[in-house]
């Protein structure tokens, strides 16, 4: 090799040492800035099952808009299971029969100024037995990315049979290499597309999610339209809130609000609180079409919204428990805390703030949220009356 040759290895080599650290930043951030706050959208499994259809999408892509949910923030319209048909001689998946033209609804989606998600799983079937993509990632996130899909939820399913049988720490690994795979799939085609895993907290999910590329994951089991089940889902979240933050979120699953058995205010608002508080993504699962007025204000909820969607990124806890009442807490950007008094009794209850769980001392400035109203500057005496199933929510201001 001749001098001059050495010589541009060596800058090559110089350079490469200075530009990748950057480039691998980068390339963390741009994978963080799909969900910089936590992800809104609504999914079609809550309300539709494996029955939904196109009209069903495009239905719920104009209710988005004329609800105002999209003016809230909302911005995801997602299928969920059902909408997959066949592989045909290549290997190309194609949608069923109700799905007659996947890039002219994605394109509809799109002209409304929303975004579109998308469902499969790493398995050869779906939860509800339709094809997944186990052997065809790159194809299908291909294919994904051609249609304009932004957002993925890949729901591990039929890829547990696998999974029976082997030690902890290899079913581990082997749900790893799935998820990895899938993004690196949706990596190479070079479209931005949110990463959501399904995987209801198998293997600790939370600790290694991040590592997979993905943007939030499944912790629990499916949520059910009933208040133990959501409740469950809440506190199971307790002592996850280390691994969410910016870009990658610990997922309690779809709002039931506005679905038969999570349709009463109090319980509505109990349900939103929590993910706002817990910085959960809000991924509503009801008919936006034939939502009533009470279930449309409580989704759009500004000052709710606002708490769950904080640009610190930090998600809140419960700090105190005493019998059916509960205290949760997050804190926030500006320096407040945001603060959810919730009685899980079925009749209403007087409850006070317990000012030493929160780090609080004296009075501070408070303003209730779901009332939209300041309540000057109270203390620790301070008595709230908690509606059934129901919640205080509050913003709180040491100065």
């Amino acid at each position: 090799m001749s001098k001059r040759s050495k010589a541009a290895v060596w800058w090559l080599c110089v350079i490469g040492a200075l530009v990748w650290p950057w480039l691998a930043t980068a390339a963390s951030i741009d994978n963080a800035s799909l969900a910089r706050t936590p992800p809104m959208g609504w999914n079609s499994w809550n309300h539709f099952g494996a029955a939904v259809t196109d009209a069903d999408i495009r239905h719920a892509a104009d209710a988005m808009v004329s609800s105002g949910m999209a003016a809230a923030g909302y911005r995801y319209i997602i299928i969920d299971d059902g909408w997959q048909g066949e592989r045909d001689a290549h290997g190309v998946l194609h949608p069923n029969a109700k799905f007659p033209d996947m890039k002219a609804l994605v394109d509809y989606v799109h002209s409304k100024g929303l975004k579109f998600g998308i469902y499969s799983s790493p398995g050869p079937k779906t939860c509800a037995g339709y094809t997944g993509s186990y052997g065809h990632e790159a194809q299908d996130a291909t294919l994904y990315a051609s249609w304009g899909v932004d957002y993925l939820k890949y729901d591990l399913c039929s890829f547990t049979d696998s999974l029976k049988g082997k030690p902890e720490a290899e079913q581990v690994a082997m749900m790893k290499a799935a998820y990895l795979k899938m993004h690196e799939a949706l990596k190479a085609t070079g479209r931005p597309i949110v990463y959501a895993l399904c995987s209801y907290g198998w293997g600790r999910v939370w600790a290694w999610g991040k590592d997979v590329g993905a943007n939030l994951w499944r912790t629990t089991d499916d949520i059910e339209a009933n208040y133990v089940s959501m409740m469950f889902n809440a506190s199971a979240q307790q002592g996850l809130q280390r691994f969410a933050g910016p870009g990658h979120w610990n997922d309690a699953d779809m709002l039931e609000i506005g679905n038969k058995g999570m349709d009463t205010q109090a319980m509505e608002r109990t349900h939103m609180s929590l993910w706002a508080l817990l910085a959960a993504p809000l991924i509503a699962g009801n008919d936006l079409f034939t939502m009533d007025a009470v279930t449309r204000e409580v989704l759009i909820n500004k000052e709710v919204i606002t708490i769950n969607q904080d640009p610190r990124g930090i998600a809140g806890n419960r700090v105190f428990q005493e019998g059916p009442i509960q205290i949760w807490s997050r804190p926030l950007a500006d320096g407040s805390i945001a603060v959810g008094l919730i009685n899980t009794l079925n009749h209403s209850l007087n409850a006070s703030l317990d000012f030493n769980a929160l780090g609080l001392k004296g009075a501070v400035a408070a303003r209730d949220v779901w009332e939209h109203k300041d309540l000057g500057r109270i203390d620790a005496k301070q008595v709230f009356d908690v509606p059934a199933y129901g919640v205080v929510l509050l913003k709180l201001r040491a100065h």
